[in-house]
C-alpha cells in the first residue's frame, strides 16, 4: 500500500517534533548552539525542497542531513579555532531559557565535560562517535554522513570511544552529590577559604578558561588542586556583583557577574565527591543567550 503523502502542516509538525533531538545532535558535533540552530534550519529548508514521498524514514533522513551539515561546519570551524586566542570551550547552554518553548532536554550527550573531550577528536572521529555511540545511527548510515566505508567508520568510532573513556571521570556523581559539592565550592570561593577549596578539588583537577582574547582568563589548562585553587581565588579578589546557580549543559553550575563586570558561566565536573574539572566561559560572544541580571 502506498504511503499517504504528508501535507505541508504534517511535515512541519513532524519536523518540529524532531527539532530538539536534531539540535542536540548538531550541538554535540559542533560545540556551538548558534551553528547548531543554523544546521537544523538548513535541514528544514532542504526538506521543503525534496519530494517527501521519496523519504522512507523521516527521522533517519533528518539525522543524516543534520549530521552532514554539522560535520561540514565543524571542519571549517577547526580552521578558525586554530587561531583562537587561548582555550576554546563550547558555547554553554544555560537553563532556563527565556522562552520555555525554546528549552531543549539536556543529557550526558551535551555535558560540558564530554564536549571538551570531543574537541580533542578529529572531525570524522567526533561525527562517528556522536552519530553512532550517542544517537544510535547504524554504521552504514554513519558512513554516508562521514564519507567513509562502514568498516572505516567503525574504526573511527572505536578510537574515539577509547579516547573519550580515557578522559572521562572514573566515577559519575548523582545530581544530589553534584549539587552538594557545588554548594561547598561556592562557599569556599566566596569566603576565600584556600584549604577548604583545595580539599574539594581532586589532586589532578584541571581548569580551563575561555576569554576569547576579549576578557582576562587563564591561558591553556591549569592542573593540580593547589594551583587551581590559588588561580580561582585570585580571580575572586573582588566579590562577585551577582551570582546564581543554574543548569549548565544539564548539570548544576554557576552564572557569575564578576567584580570587574565580566559575565562568566562556570561548569564543574564532579567525581567521587571531588571536582575533577572546572570550565569557565567568559568570552562575551558565547554568552549572548545567558540571562543577565537586571
Amino acid at each position: 500500500m502506498a504511503r499517504r503523502a504528508m501535507t505541508g502542516d504534517d511535515l512541519a509538525h513532524a519536523f518540529e517534533a524532531e527539532r530538539p533531538r536534531l539540535l542536540r545532535l548538531a550541538y554535540a558535533t559542533t560545540g556551538s548552539w548558534t551553528e547548531a540552530e543554523d544546521c537544523v534550519q538548513d535541514a528544514w529548508l532542504r526538506l521543503r525542497r525534496v519530494d517527501e514521498s521519496t523519504i522512507e524514514n523521516l527521522q533517519a533522513w533528518l539525522t543524516r542531513v543534520v549530521g552532514r551539515l554539522a560535520l561540514d561546519v565543524l571542519g571549517s570551524a577547526r580552521v578558525r579555532r586554530e587561531s583562537y586566542v587561548g582555550t576554546w570551550l563550547p558555547e554553554p547552554l544555560v537553563e532556563p531559557a527565556a522562552d520555555p518553548a525554546d528549552r531543549v532536554t539536556l543529557d550526558e550527550s551535551v555535558s560540558m565535560a564530554l564536549l571538551v573531550v570531543l574537541e580533542r577528536l578529529s572531525p570524522p572521529q567526533r561525527a562517528a562517535f556522536v552519530l553512532h555511540d550517542v544517537f544510535g545511527l547504524p554504521f552504514d548510515e554513519v558512513a554516508e554522513v562521514v564519507g567513509r566505508s562502514p568498516a572505516a567508520v567503525r574504526q573511527l568510532a572505536a578510537r574515539a570511544r577509547r579516547d573519550v573513556a580515557a578522559a572521562r571521570p572514573r566515577f559519575t556523581s548523582s545530581p544530589a552529590e553534584h549539587s552538594s559539592v557545588l554548594s561547598a565550592f561556592m562557599t569556599a570561593c566566596g569566603e576565600g577559604d584556600l584549604p577548604g577549596l583545595v580539599a574539594l578539588l581532586d589532586p589532578d583537577v584541571v581548569f580551563h578558561g575561555d576569554g576569547g582574547g576579549k576578557v582576562p582568563t587563564v591561558r591553556g589548562a591549569t592542573r593540580g588542586a593547589d594551583l587551581v585553587a590559588k588561580v580561582l581565588l585570585g580571580f575572586l579578589r573582588k566579590p562577585p556583583q551577582w551570582l546564581r546557580v543554574a543548569e549548565v549543559n544539564g548539570a548544576p553550575g554557576l552564572v557569575v557577574l564578576a567584580g570587574d563586570g565580566v559575565l562568566s558561566v562556570v561548569s564543574i565536573t564532579v567525581s567521587d565527591g571531588q571536582v575533577t574539572e572546572i570550565d569557565i566561559v567568559r568570552n562575551p560572544e558565547k554568552l549572548t543567550r545567558v540571562e543577565k541580571p537586571t
